[in-house]
This record gives structure tokens, C-alpha cells and sequence, in this order.
């Protein structure tokens, strides 16, 4: 019984991953989880800087 509740924690995890980055494409970010995305041009993101 523990396995399937610490399967079922793992997959909601990973559902809610992959969830937040095809909301975050749609949305246009090209440098997903930079607090510039909305800014980057997609070529050279600067995020780092």
C-alpha cells in the first residue's frame, strides 16, 4: 500500500511538471523559469546574467 501512494505522489508531481511547461509555452516563454522569459528572444536568453 505504501508503494502505490508514493507511485501516485511521484506521478502527480511529474503531471504537474510537464502541466506547468505547456502553460508556460502557450504563454510564449521561451527561457522557461527565467524571470525574463516574457523578455528573451528566444536566440540568446541572458538569464544568467
Amino acid at each position: 500500500m505504501e508503494n502505490i501512494i508514493v507511485i501516485l505522489i511521484l506521478v502527480s508531481i511529474v503531471a504537474g511538471i510537464i502541466w506547468y511547461l505547456i502553460r508556460a509555452k502557450k504563454r510564449g516563454e521561451t527561457c522557461i523559469g527565467c524571470p525574463y522569459a516574457k523578455q528573451c528572444n528566444g536566440k540568446s536568453c541572458n538569464c544568467n546574467s
